[in-house]
């Protein structure tokens, strides 16, 4: 009688620890991936100063990884990079490719707060630009604002229903930051089918999250009905 009790207590428990180390996987690889889309299409700014996030760059003497430095030195880079450009922006406080520019040096070294403020800054002159309302709630998302980020996606979705950027984040934010796995399929979904040109590297990242996800749901539904189960018979 012991062993019948103690064999679905054990498979709970082995569901569950299952399903945390998939949680942990997933949210790892969404800590990585939050952008993936964004990165390769930046807004296109004449002339604008990046922030290298490459390994190569460190390695041919350019400017250092911020990834493989202390917050505090990314901080210090920060202000360095940022420097000329806010000296620029003396004359001219409205300018939106500067405000961009230097909102992405920010968000880059996770200063998310003040990235958000020049993001915030460039969206208040075009306010309809989604590109710039998705880096700023990227930003806003860094910075533990939550629902903010949302609601800029979905402000930004009624401009362009479509748009993938906005429609990935959105996804991974309502995962990770709301747990709302039903949410994130949705967006997902409605991202692939509006997008069918879609590269195939980030289709197959959206189809890859997909899976997961429905891999942790249909795990935590199968420990709850095992739980019930189990309930039932005590």
């Amino acid at each position: 009688m012991e062993s019948e009790i103690a064999t679905p207590a054990a498979a709970s428990a082995l569901m569950r620890a299952r399903q945390v180390y998939a949680m942990a996987i997933l949210c790892l690889f969404i800590g990585l991936a939050v952008g993936y889309l964004m990165r390769s299409s930046q807004l296109a700014v004449p002339g604008r100063q990046s922030v290298p996030a490459s390994p190569q760059a460190s390695a041919a003497g350019g400017t250092p990884n911020p990834h493989h430095l202390s917050l505090e030195e990314m901080h210090v880079m920060a202000d360095k990079k940022a420097a000329p450009l806010l000296e620029k922006l003396k004359s001219n406080p409205n300018d939106s490719e500067l405000l961009v520019q230097i909102g992405a040096i920010y968000h880059t070294t996770h200063r998310f707060k003040e990235a958000a403020g020049y993001y915030q800054r460039a969206l208040d002159t075009d306010p309809k630009n989604v590109p710039i309302r998705t880096k700023l709630a990227s930003s806003l998302y860094r910075n533990g604002d939550i629902d903010g980020a949302i609601a800029q996606l979905n402000q930004a979705l009624k401009y362009e229903p479509k748009d993938a950027n906005a429609l990935f984040d959105l996804g991974m934010i309502k995962l990770q930051g709301q747990g709302d796995a039903k949410g994130a399929i949705a967006a997902w979904q409605h991202l692939l089918k509006t997008n069918p040109d879609l590269s195939p590297d980030r289709k197959a990242t959206v189809l890859k999250l997909m899976a997961d996800v429905m891999t942790m749901m249909g795990d935590q539904q199968g420990m709850n009905k095992q739980q019930r189960s189990h309930n039932e018979h005590q």
